[in-house]
């Protein structure tokens, strides 16, 4: 009988999907303890963030910045909200359109922005050059995917 081959595979350590996954967690498991004192989760830390670069935005350009989907966003703005760190109205100018805009317990967490990112760098070793090479390569795989998705 004749000894069937087995196709080469790629070890999961060699996998870069299994890599950026991994590296993922060690994001968010890094983010956590950073966060909990301030009593958000990493995807609500995301949204505060986007929200301090730009307030009021509609729902729909949440959703496109996070690059998420409105399922998963519309949950974690109602428990922001709950909170009160994010208030929900209808856009004035376009019924249709709901604006998220921050509170000023959201404001006030702005402050620890810059201590929290200057801490997972310190913690993953990024100089700006090796942070720099890090956005790169991240970049260049989400634009990837979102090239060839249109």
């Amino acid at each position: 009988m004749a000894k069937s081959v087995k196709p080469p595979v790629v070890a999961l350590d060699d996998m870069v999907c299994f890599n950026v996954h991994s590296a993922f967690r060690a994001v968010a498991s890094v983010y956590r303890p950073l966060l909990e004192p301030l009593g958000v989760s990493y995807p609500q830390y995301l949204v505060l963030a986007v929200l301090w670069e730009n307030d009021d935005l509609p729902v729909g350009k949440l959703v496109s910045r996070l690059q998420s989907d409105y399922g998963t966003i519309t949950p974690l703005l109602k428990r922001m909200e709950k909170q009160g760190l994010i208030v929900r109205a209808r856009n004035l100018q376009d019924e249709r359109s709901v604006l998220v805009s921050l509170t000023p317990d959201g404001d006030a967490l702005r402050v620890h922005g810059p201590r929290i990112y200057q801490a997972v760098t310190e913690t993953f070793g990024f100089t700006p050059e090796r942070a720099a090479a890090a956005l790169e390569v991240l970049r260049s795989i989400t634009n990837s995917v979102s090239h060839n998705s249109r």
